[in-house]
């Protein structure tokens, strides 16, 4: 009778079904589900075996009246990676790349430093400027190598790196994340130097509230063009009909400092 009763009760939990929960990994994408091991699942034998001792009666217990505490939110860090950052063809990855956790540190520290301490001392570039076009450029992959010779977080160009270097006596190395950065966050300064004191009055001001469109000549849009373009390019365009050399990039920037998937890290 007993082995019919545990039968009976083994028939009853597989059609009433029961599901195991796995917990994912907060930096990691979830594994992929594993078939229990025959270690893992109670033999019949153990389920069907009978006490050594005949069990006493027990008084049955009282119902707890205290009501179940609700699980807590789970945190606002993604537990995967929500931009789908996809490689060029020709692009590959060198090395190990950085958390995104330090990638957006470093990109931070980046934006708050004063690149023209003596012509410019108030000028600053904005951080978020800095993040939007790195989510943009690299997704924060910071050992990302592209086909054009662009690398790092910024996509910091081979010749951009002997400029920036030049130019303000530094010894900067792209293939290190955070002066990746710092690189790519001169380089905005520079431009920023550049065109507000030839075409806005000395004013350095990157304020989107300057801009009447993504589209328009304002300071903001000719640094981001600029930067993706080559300052030459951007200046041509301006000067020949007050229009950007590529404005489509400039609008994808602009759409990430005002939404971007990158301000969940």
């Amino acid at each position: 009778m007993k082995t019919r009763l545990a039968v009976a009760v083994i028939a009853l939990m597989v059609a009433s079904g029961c599901g195991v929960v796995g917990g994912g990994d907060a930096d990691t994408a979830a594994p992929a589900p594993v078939a229990a091991t025959p270690s893992d699942v109670p033999t019949s034998t153990e389920l069907l075996e009978e006490p050594t001792e005949e069990p006493t009666a027990e008084p049955s217990p009282t119902p707890s009246k205290t009501k179940p505490k609700k699980p807590k939110p789970s945190a606002t860090t993604p537990t995967e990676d929500p931009f789908n950052f996809q490689l060029p063809e020709c692009a590959e990855l060198v090395g190990k790349a950085v958390s995104k956790a330090k990638a957006k540190a470093a990109l931070n520290a980046a934006a708050a430093k004063t690149y023209w301490p003596g012509s410019a001392p108030t000028l600053k570039v904005p951080a978020d400027l800095v993040r939007s076009v790195a989510w943009h450029e690299s997704g924060w992959t910071s050992n990302i190598e592209n086909c054009d010779g662009g690398f790092g977080l910024m996509q910091v160009m081979p010749d951009t790196e002997a400029f920036i270097n030049q130019r303000f006596e530094k010894s900067y190395d792209f293939r290190d994340y955070r002066q990746n950065a710092i690189i790519g966050a001169n380089q905005l300064a520079w431009l920023t130097k550049y065109f507000g004191e030839k075409y806005f009055k000395k004013k350095y001001d990157l304020s989107t509230s300057k801009c009447a469109s993504d589209s328009s000549p304002c300071l903001l849009n000719l640094v981001i063009d600029g930067y993706n373009m080559g300052y030459g390019e951007t200046e041509a365009a301006f000067l020949n009909n007050k229009k950007l050399s590529n404005p489509d990039y400039v609008h994808l920037i602009r759409a990430n400092m005002r939404d971007c998937d990158c301000d969940r890290y």
